[in-house]
């Protein structure tokens, strides 16, 4: 899907594929067929935009492959359009359990580099021949530990080798890539003011933040103040991950510790913050915060890094903080200038939300997606884009 804002400017939505849990040719073929297709007929648009995640594995061998126009002419047939790539995990992102796992490799370990290399390629060959250019949202660096200075200085090596590989590729292809790191709780780079320490004299060019509105809620960070602060700072926000986190207003009560166990669960991390009268608590996990001697009091209310479907409300007593989604996308795209234009709506838990929330068939999830997809275009409609 496709607007422009009131610059001129165009900015493209889409949905993320990493919620389909296939990762060979064959899999791939058939969540554009069926999900992206059947996403497409329900919002009755004529082109789509799908963010692919594409495995390692799968991105090496469609790198060098046939099966690469075959990826295209799927894409083309069924109506569908890349601007951007989902490379966060690596590979097994539906593995029964993968909690911390997502962040490996990370940015000190050369294959990340590699990877996301290969994703450029492959993106700057699928894109639009009318899109401006391309984006990656990747690993916010690591884990937060181990993080030593020769770590830091590794990463930093890696990053600028990324920028000297994308700024090679624009020359040969003419087809621009940027990479967003996407802060995450309990990573090197969590929080806005991260970003700015972390990433340094990085090359802004071709590297910047990927910015998650679910994980931006989860730190009760502002969203107005965090994208100010950006704009100072001169890191510009290559891609924006339309995304809603599981709130609770009162922990420390009964019904609410008993909903916010039927999240728990064990394939993805649930990183907890609780806003405290003087501090932000932390717990890298729910199960820990909810329960157990490290249990959080309560004393404040919670956020939890679950990207929970935007369209609705969490059963009572638990709510989302999809309001606070809504002023990510005022913040960056009601101004007289569009700050992003890329927008990837990612809401990859719906196989583990609590099982009465699940979807029970194919049908179920497309008509989900394409619920969050219509209420994710009319909040962008709200801050003054116009569908083209």
């Amino acid at each position: 899907m496709r607007f422009t804002h009131p610059d001129g400017s165009r900015v493209h939505l889409a949905y993320c594929t990493n919620v389909h849990p296939a990762e060979d040719i064959d899999g791939l073929m058939r969540q554009l067929r069926v999900f992206g297709g059947g996403i497409r007929a329900e919002l009755d648009v004529d082109r789509l935009g799908v963010g692919l995640w594409l495995p390692a594995p799968l991105a090496a061998h469609l790198a060098d492959h046939p099966d690469l126009d075959r990826l295209r002419a799927t894409l083309d047939d069924h109506g569908l359009e890349v601007v951007t790539l989902n490379a966060f995990p690596y590979r097994g992102f539906h593995d029964p359990v993968v909690k911390k796992a997502v962040y490996s490799p990370d940015w000190v370990e050369t294959r990340r580099l590699e990877y996301t290399l290969t994703c450029a390629r492959l993106l700057a060959r699928l894109l639009p021949d009318d899109a401006a250019r391309g984006s990656i949202s990747t690993v916010p660096l690591a884990w937060r530990a181990p993080w030593y200075s020769d770590r830091r200085l590794r990463a930093h090596e890696l990053l600028d080798r990324l920028a000297e590989g994308l700024t090679k590729q624009t020359a040969e292809t003419g087809r621009p890539i940027r990479v967003g790191l996407e802060p995450e709780p309990g990573c090197v780079v969590e929080t806005v003011d991260d970003a700015i320490d972390q990433l340094s004299g990085i090359d802004t060019d071709h590297i910047g933040l990927c910015l998650d509105a679910c994980h931006l809620a989860v730190a009760f960070e502002d969203p107005t103040a965090a994208v100010r602060r950006l704009v100072d700072a001169g890191l510009p926000i290559v891609k924006t991950q339309a995304s809603a986190a599981l709130h609770a207003a009162a922990p420390a009560d009964r019904a609410t510790r008993q909903a916010l166990s039927s999240y728990a669960e064990d394939r993805f991390l649930h990183q907890v913050r609780e806003r405290g009268p003087s501090r932000i608590a932390e717990r890298d996990d729910l199960p820990e915060a909810v329960d157990g001697r490290r249990a959080l009091r309560g004393d404040g209310p919670w956020r939890v890094h679950f990207h929970v479907p935007i369209h609705r409300r969490p059963e009572p007593p638990l709510e989302s903080t999809r309001g606070e989604l809504g002023e990510t996308l005022d913040a960056l795209l009601g101004g007289p200038v569009a700050l992003t234009d890329h927008v990837e709506m990612e809401t990859y838990t719906w196989s583990v939300l609590p099982e009465r929330q699940r979807p029970g068939s194919d049908a179920e999830l497309i008509s989900g997606l394409t619920a969050e997809l219509r209420w994710v275009a009319d909040r962008m409609r709200r801050a003054g884009l116009e569908t083209t």
